[in-house]
C-alpha cells in the first residue's frame, strides 16, 4: 500500500483544495491529511481561521479522497509523521517548492510539489469578500 501525506490549513474549503486532495490521493492508496490546529495557525503562521479545527476536520473527513485526518501542531512534526504513518510520498502545493526537500534526504520519502489551481485560493476569497463589503 502506497501512503501519501499532505499538510494544510484547509480553511474556507474550495475546489482548489479538492483538486489538490484528489491529485494527492491518485498518487497512492491511502491519504493522510495533517490539518493545522488553530493554535499552530495563530502561534506559528499568524493566521486566524474562519472555521475551527474541528469544523475543518469534519469537512476534510467527508471528502472521499481523504482516509485519515491528523492534527498538525508544529513545523517539525513532518519527519515524525512520515515515520509514524509509513508515508511513501509527501505532497504539498507548489507554493512550498523546495521548502521540504530536506525530508527526502532524511527519510526514504519522496517529496512532490503539485501545481496549485491558479485562479482560486483562500487568501483571494478573503480579499474578494473584503472588497465587496
Amino acid at each position: 500500500m502506497k501512503r501519501i501525506i499532505t499538510y494544510g490549513t484547509f480553511d474556507m474549503l474550495h475546489y482548489g483544495h479538492i483538486n489538490l486532495l484528489k491529485r494527492a490521493r491518485e498518487m497512492g492508496d491511502y491519504l493522510v491529511v495533517a490539518l493545522s490546529t488553530d493554535e499552530f495557525n495563530w502561534n506559528s503562521k499568524q493566521k486566524k481561521t474562519y472555521f475551527s479545527f474541528e469544523k475543518r476536520k469534519q469537512l476534510l473527513e467527508a471528502i472521499r479522497y481523504v482516509d485519515l485526518v491528523i492534527p498538525e501542531e508544529s513545523w517539525e512534526q513532518k519527519v515524525t509523521d512520515v515515520a509514524l504513518y509509513n508515508v511513501d510520498t509527501l505532497v504539498m502545493g507548489d507554493d512550498w517548492t523546495g521548502k521540504f526537500d530536506f525530508i527526502a534526504s532524511q527519510t526514504d520519502t519522496e517529496v512532490v510539489y503539485l501545481k496549485r489551481t491558479p485562479e482560486i485560493s483562500t487568501t483571494q476569497i478573503k480579499k474578494d469578500l473584503n472588497k465587496n463589503n
